[in-house]
């Protein structure tokens, strides 16, 4: 990746978010508090590298270029020590930096400057950090075609391994034919697509969403990513593109709570399905393409999702810096039933394979 030199110097210089290299902990001062060790986790006596898929930021002067707002200060990375600190806390070793897309609505040139902005300088920070930091790319999927070249871009000229993107593309479905080119080139590509909810936006008007709760996110982000991920099985575009692979966060929502609902529609309304899946809905959350991360908060509903899908679709996930979880590691080592190697492909071995991390 030649160019990423020059974005070092030019990309991060004056900006919100930039980097700074891990440094050896200096000694502690006579009568202060002494630093906190980070964490090393490991299973039977090993030694695991754990890599968090979903875990936020944001690239301000991106942006700026759309005046969108700051949602959390966490989300910025001026001052790298604080998320460094709560990594080390959790036993996180490498988190996959995601944005969540605010720029689905942006006019196409507006689009295409912010999403070089903002790729440029991922990449740029994480060069700066490579033992603590990937990140997934971002594209603006409301012009498919630009969408396909900007991943193009970001994996052969940039060397991203995953591209982020919503549930929905202002209100359009993930499974609209018209985005076939860029799930077409995700596929050719071999990267991974972390998809992360944007909310049930359309619901909120009638007030379904209002009152105590917090519902427009607590039942609306995992209702997005259920309706999403239920549109690609049912629209056909998980056979269309074989090789796509997913990974949904929140556990992929409501889901795999319920999807042998969506094995029974196929059997007792087949004439109202539509075409039918190749396969019964429920295989395709074991057959990977589809991965989901461990943003589900009990041993209990981690064993469920892991009886549904498998071990070798799951990862772990912090949602950081928002303070759904801090102790994911944990929940892994917790949840019974599972092997030794199983805990270890669920705390970074699968997530390092899928994007392209040393083990």
């Amino acid at each position: 990746m030649p160019i990423i030199g020059d974005l070092l110097t030019s990309t991060m210089a004056g900006l919100a978010f930039v980097g700074c290299a891990i440094s050896s902990v200096a000694p502690t001062p006579p009568g202060s508090q002494p630093q906190p060790r980070r964490r090393e986790v490991a299973v039977n006596g090993k030694r695991v590298k754990t890599v968090d898929v979903h875990a936020h930021c944001i690239v301000p002067a991106a942006a700026a270029l759309i005046n969108h707002p700051l949602e959390a200060p966490g989300l910025l990375m001026a001052d790298t020590s604080v998320r460094l600190a709560a990594m080390d806390a959790q036993g996180i070793d490498v988190e996959a930096l995601s944005i969540n897309p605010y720029w689905y609505r942006a006019g196409r040139d507006a689009a295409a400057e912010l999403i070089r902005v903002q790729n440029e300088t991922l990449v740029a920070f994480c060069a700066a950090s490579p033992d603590r930091f990937v990140a997934f790319a971002t594209a603006a999927l409301q012009y498919p075609e630009l969408a396909a070249e900007q991943v193009e871009y970001a994996v052969k000229k940039l060397g991203f391994r995953g591209v982020g993107v919503a549930g929905s593309v202002a209100g359009e479905e993930l499974a609209n034919p018209r985005f076939h080119p860029f799930w077409a080139k995700c596929e050719e590509l071999g990267v991974l697509v972390f998809m992360h909810p944007l909310g049930t936006r359309e619901l909120e008007p009638s007030g379904r969403l209002g009152g105590s709760g917090l519902l427009t996110n607590t039942i609306g982000n995992p209702l997005e990513t259920t309706i999403a991920l239920s549109h690609l099985i049912f629209e056909g575009t998980l056979d269309r593109f074989p090789g796509l692979k997913i990974c949904a966060a929140h556990g992929g929502g409501f889901l795999p709570s319920y999807a042998n609902r969506s094995d029974a529609v196929t059997r007792c309304f087949p004439d109202r399905v539509g075409p039918l899946p190749k396969k019964n809905p429920t295989a395709y959350l074991k057959d990977g393409q589809l991965f989901f991360d461990t943003i589900v908060f009990t041993p209990e509903a981690l064993r469920h999702l892991i009886a549904e899908t498998g071990p070798g679709q799951i990862m772990i996930g912090t949602d950081y810096p928002f303070p759904w979880t801090s102790t994911e590691v944990d929940l892994v080592l917790n949840t019974p039933g599972l092997t030794d190697d199983q805990r270890i492909a669920i705390l970074g071995g699968t997530a390092a394979k899928l994007l392209g991390i040393s083990q």
